[in-house]
């Protein structure tokens, strides 16, 4: 846990799409919240002492051969528990009341009127409307048990065992559709709950120093310095823990943006005053690179050649310990359910793939447990710069797979001038913030054009500019033409070697948001 104290709330996950969300919800409150698998031992959840628990929603039904339960031990711990959809039909199982297949199926928006008085309903109207997302419902209720609120087809909707504190919603509150499901949320966490809410970034940052500094002691650390929002915001908290037994290594792929590592020189070593060792390594790249027009090829040689390289500066330090990483709470719940939880699989954790097991490192991962824009508050709150916090999403292997086929100086040239253009102009829009990611992309593809009354027959430039909440989906951003307009002409006016800008309008999916 990343801040000790009693204001956990744990959320054991039975596999809904939601599950994320409703973890956000609590921390909204300011109130700690981790999400479990569904069959994490008794002893585990006692050890957390958690104030309450939330039972998400999944897709199984209580009634399947080996539907997910969670141990019964949660249900003597004394503490207040939601279940959620699935969660409210599971504890009603546990506790002997019944379950059936609905007559009719509800997915989508439904009213809900609620029929008790009750905490959780607190200042909230007796008509709400929430999202229903379910085939079952409950039709018996468990001894203790009482309905609070219905709709037209769920008569137990919400139900309450007030002495236990056991409280079940068949809707989800943690979604948008749900317009007052936050207070919902609310009310549990803290006139159930009795939370009181003193989880912070400040504080966040403080335990991590003080866990970081003795998990370290005397040790010597590495860290990855890539110049993006994570490494970065993970090097100045290690380093404020253990100032000069951290060593930053930044190697420089001569596939970096225009000027990239003189910013982040200056950023984090004249400014920060981290201890830093820099690794132009441009020729060593584009050496293996040469020739190469494979996408996947050109993504595995350069892991390959950064860890080797990696490894090389590491073994020039002497002893190491520790490798710290900017690994985030996304990557630590696919990676739990890549290793067989419930939720489905999105993609493997890894993070400076393959150095731990080759270098014998132990890791520090001191935000591990925060989401993307809690990483960006916590880099605010260290003083970081405002362009690395608000940094869009930039890939590993840098703009070799923006530069269609073959990686060459010239059209990483020609792309990086392109790029400049693109950023200068993006930061001038108004609505910047609700954009995920806006870059060009070099295309192997030449097409006649008239110029100066002279014909040309240069490369195309491709805009590619998407909106998303976390780069699992995205959409083509509806820029305004005049933008699109001033992007295209001081391209075209300004990079040497392209004639034509065109812009891409696919949706993620079915394409990625990268071209390769």
């Amino acid at each position: 846990m990343i801040h000790k104290s009693n204001e956990l709330i744990l959320i054991l996950d039975f596999g809904s799409q939601y599950n994320q969300l409703i973890l956000r919800r609590v921390r909204e409150n300011r109130v700690y919240s981790e999400l479990l698998p569904y069959n994490t031992p008794i002893s585990s959840i006692k050890k957390l002492k958690p104030k309450g628990i939330i039972l998400s929603g999944g897709p199984s039904s209580v009634f399947e051969k080996d539907a997910p339960r969670p141990s019964s031990g949660i249900l003597k711990m004394g503490i207040p528990i939601l279940g959620i959809c699935y969660g409210m039909q599971v504890m009603v199982h546990l506790l002997g009341g019944k379950v059936a297949s609905a007559k009719k199926r509800e997915y989508g928006p439904s009213k809900l009127s609620v029929d008790k008085e009750d905490n959780l309903f607190h200042n909230l109207p007796k008509k709400l409307l929430v999202w229903m997302s379910h085939a079952d419902r409950v039709i018996k209720l468990p001894p203790g048990f009482e309905a609070l609120a219905h709709t037209d087809n769920c008569p137990y909707a919400v139900i309450v065992n007030k002495k236990r504190r056991f409280y079940g919603v068949q809707f989800h509150p943690e979604v948008v559709h749900t317009p007052q499901g936050k207070e919902i949320i609310k009310n549990f966490l803290f006139r159930i709950c009795s939370c009181s809410g003193d989880w912070t970034i400040s504080s966040f940052i403080k335990h991590s120093v003080n866990q970081i500094r003795e998990k370290v002691g005397k040790g010597k650390v590495i860290c990855a310095l890539s110049g993006g929002v994570d490494s970065s915001v993970t090097a100045i908290l290690v380093n404020r823990a253990v100032g000069n037994n951290l060593t930053c290594i930044f190697v420089n792929n001569g596939l970096l943006r225009e000027g990239e590592e003189k910013q982040v020189l200056n950023t984090f070593k004249d400014h920060f005053h981290l201890n830093i060792r820099y690794v132009d390594a441009e020729k060593r790249f584009l050496g293996r690179l040469k020739g190469i027009r494979d996408p996947e090829r050109k993504r595995k040689i350069i892991g390959e050649e950064f860890i080797k390289i990696f490894t090389e500066e590491a073994n020039k330090l002497g002893k190491i310990d520790f490798l710290a990483q900017g690994t985030l709470y996304p990557d630590v719940i696919e990676s739990r359910s890549a290793k067989g939880g419930p939720s489905v699989t999105i993609k493997s954790h890894h993070n400076v793939g393959g150095l731990p097991s080759a270098m014998h490192l132990k890791l520090i991962e001191p935000l591990k447990e925060l989401f993307k824009d809690e990483v960006r508050m916590v880099g605010r709150e260290l003083g970081l710069p405002e362009r690395i916090v608000s940094r869009q999403p930039f890939p590993g292997p840098g703009l070799a797979i923006r530069v269609l086929g073959e990686v060459t100086r010239r059209r990483l040239q020609i792309l990086r001038q392109a790029d400049s253009i693109v950023q200068e102009e993006m930061e001038k829009y108004k609505d910047l913030p609700r954009i995920w990611q806006s870059f060009p992309v070099l295309l192997p593809v030449k097409s006649v054009g008239v110029m100066g009354d002279t014909r040309t027959y240069e490369y195309t430039i491709c805009l590619r500019v998407v909106t998303s909440e976390d780069g699992m989906t995205a959409d083509w951003a509806r820029l305004p033409y005049e933008l699109l307009d001033r992007v295209s002409r001081r391209i075209v006016n300004e990079v040497k070697g392209v004639n034509r800008v065109v812009y891409d309008i696919t949706s993620k999916p079915p394409a990625t948001i990268e071209w390769e």
